[in-house]
């Protein structure tokens, strides 16, 4: 039995991800932070044949990081994979191209700070309570869920596919902090065999972006599901998409 976490999962690419970590026959634990919507995706998973339950986990809220950590830890005894794929844009449903808040000159150093605190601090404190219920696995992975955007060789080239964005105080330069993390992640743990990447989903159909993108969320789960599944010789510290590795 291999168990997997999946913070952020009652929708979008985490249910993705979940979906199909669950069809591969692990057990799947669904973090979110609405108690009520993470037990009805994971019935959902259930009725469809999947090992999947539910557990409350804001992962700004350090008391329910702790109690999902010891409800893993009496459930399960161990967590092999752990998914930090829990995130907020900070802008609402829009899409990137109209998150004008977002701006740098103009914007909201308190947005700034919300945003920072689920998509950075966040994975830092489930990471950390996790991470003695990952040591106890044969072959844990971490696979912290980023952006292209993260990419600073992407977005800072004038004529690349991003050039038409505007520019982000708030969601992009969190993920690409969120790089840093994993990197850094993934040289502590590599003598431990504790493999930590991040990966890109891609520009997907959700509600992030108001439904804007042109993947599906199974294919934005592929790079997720890629990286929780690799065999112990696979690598670490890298930042990975569908089509392959993503610059940094």
């Amino acid at each position: 039995m291999t168990v997997a976490l999946v913070t952020g999962a009652n929708k979008g690419i985490g249910r993705g991800a979940a979906e199909q970590l669950a069809q591969l026959g692990m057990t799947v634990v669904i973090g979110a932070r609405d108690p009520q919507r993470g037990e009805e995706a994971a019935a959902a998973l259930r009725a469809a044949g999947g090992d999947v339950h539910a557990v409350t986990l804001d992962v700004t809220d350090a008391g329910t990081i702790r109690d999902a950590a010891r409800w893993i830890d009496e459930r399960f005894g161990r967590l092999d994979v752990l998914i930090n794929n829990a995130g907020i844009t900070g802008s609402g449903q829009v899409s990137p191209q109209d998150a004008f808040d977002q701006v740098p000159s103009t914007v909201d150093l308190d947005m700034v700070r919300e945003v920072f605190e689920t998509n950075v601090f966040g994975v830092i404190a489930v990471t950390n309570a996790m991470l003695p219920l990952l040591r106890r696995s044969s072959a844990p992975r971490i696979v912290n869920v980023s952006s292209h955007g993260a990419s600073l060789a992407l977005t800072s080239d004038p004529d690349g596919p991003f050039a038409a964005l505007l520019p982000s105080a708030a969601y992009i330069p969190s993920k690409t902090a969120l790089s840093a993390v994993t990197v850094q992640y993934a040289n502590e743990l590599r003598k431990d065999g504790i493999l930590v990447n991040a990966a890109a989903p891609g520009f997907v159909d959700t509600d992030s972006n108001n439904h804007t993108g042109f993947q599906t969320i199974a294919e934005g789960a592929t790079a997720l599901v890629h990286l929780a599944t690799l065999t112990p010789d696979g690598p670490t510290a890298t930042f990975q998409a569908e089509e392959g590795t993503v610059p940094w």
